[in-house]
């Protein structure tokens, strides 16, 4: 995995631990899965969305000879 991204996935991840959804799901994956959960903080879900547009940056040409802006 590119290091790039690497900061953003760890903050996610911590976020979505912290959130009430986790008390009851005790899954990250299933905390995420649906974006218009009620239980899940805004942090997180711009944390989700900051994370999936550096992994678009992955394939995007543009970014991949100039990388990603890094976090």
């Amino acid at each position: 995995m590119s290091s790039s991204c690497q900061g953003l996935r760890e903050d996610l991840i911590e976020c979505v631990k912290a959130s009430p959804c986790f008390q009851v799901e005790g899954s990250v994956r299933e905390c995420l899965k649906d974006p218009s959960r009620e239980d899940v903080p805004e942090q997180c879900k711009r944390f989700r969305v900051g994370y999936f547009e550096c992994r678009r940056g992955w394939l995007d040409m543009r970014t991949r000879m100039r990388g990603n802006k890094g976090y």
